[in-house]
């Protein structure tokens, strides 16, 4: 099997055509970033992969478990992957070559806008944590090392006034299933995690016996955080009932996820994925709830965060999207 280059492999005017067969009678392999196994990008991620290798004669789509936002987009700098998921404030960052990329900065475009990422705060009951403030002297997980949770529950710390290295009694990188099982056995008391809902990991901790899932309201900080690092990110509440015990609504702070690829992947590669994934919408929508919010109506370049691939723009406004 041959491993996709987007600078030689398919440059020609028959290269991949969308639903189509490719010029090419050897398979070729695209790799897509996706995320931990407890969130939404890795499900979302497998069913792309899915449906790409099935509708798509001559490739074949692999998923790779990551870290989340940050690794993804470092993987795409670094040519080790085709096609990612991630958050648009990761993406911003990427592209500036600020925070996790300072000095190395990553060429991303955006493909499509998604669904998108709700931050969300999770504790329980026996905890007595309530608030932001009432993080402070527990034992707490800020995300997966190279996740966008990491990221985004840095500057929510920041916001609230605590600061990361000295507030917490603990503070781990956890995966969200991890931390699910840590917050059961009764070494964590509280974590992060950023993503799609309902989320697996959420789901089951909010149905364990003897447990109260609490998740902590932290939507009046979005301002101050928009304010510090730009515009990527909004209030929205997370339905009372969305998780096992969840007797009231959760009022958060979320961001929307992109469908990226390089700068420099070829037209045609990038109009077969986003042909593809766009017409099995439905089969995604099947696989995770969160797949039916990938609408024509949530493709704007304000969303988008990065520059579109110029495919992209191309598709979004022959599809009708008013992108402005």
């Amino acid at each position: 099997m041959q491993r996709l280059s987007r600078r030689g492999v398919l440059a020609g005017a028959s290269g991949f055509l969308a639903l189509g067969s490719v010029a090419h009678a050897q398979t070729s392999q695209i790799s897509i970033g996706t995320g931990t196994t407890g969130g939404v990008y890795y499900p979302l991620g497998g069913g792309l992969a899915n449906l790409l290798s099935r509708n798509v004669a001559g490739l074949s789509a692999t998923v790779e478990v990551t870290g989340g936002s940050v690794a993804n987009l470092q993987l795409l700098g670094a040519k080790r992957a085709d096609l990612v998921f991630s958050q648009v404030d990761a993406a911003v960052d990427a592209v500036r070559g600020e925070d996790k990329f300072k000095g190395r900065p990553v060429p991303v475009r955006a493909l499509a806008v998604l669904y998108t990422n709700r931050m969300q705060v999770v504790t329980t009951a026996a905890s007595g944590i309530t608030s932001l403030a009432g993080l402070r002297g527990k034992r707490v997980s800020t995300g997966a090392p190279g996740s966008a949770t990491e990221v985004m529950a840095f500057r929510l710390i920041e916001a609230a006034g605590l600061d990361r290295d000295k507030d917490f009694r603990a503070r781990e990188r956890l995966s969200p299933a991890e931390s699910t099982n840590a917050v059961k056995d009764g070494k964590l008391d509280a974590y992060f995690f950023v993503s799609g809902v309902p989320t697996s990991a959420i789901t089951d901790l909010g149905a364990s016996p003897g447990v109260s899932l609490v998740l902590v309201d932290h939507a009046e900080y979005v301002d101050a955080i928009n304010a510090k690092y730009g515009p990527v990110y909004f209030a929205e509440e997370i339905a009372a009932g969305t998780y096992p015990g969840q007797d009231k609504p959760n009022k958060q702070m979320s961001v929307a996820n992109i469908l990226a690829v390089h700068a420099d992947m070829p037209d045609a590669l990038a109009e077969t994925l986003l042909t593809n994934a766009w017409n099995g919408r439905e089969e995604l929508g099947r696989v995770h709830a969160e797949g039916r919010n990938f609408t024509l109506e949530a493709q704007k370049t304000a969303a988008a965060g990065v520059p579109w691939h110029p495919v992209a723009e191309r598709f979004w406004q022959t599809q009708g999207a008013k992108l402005a």
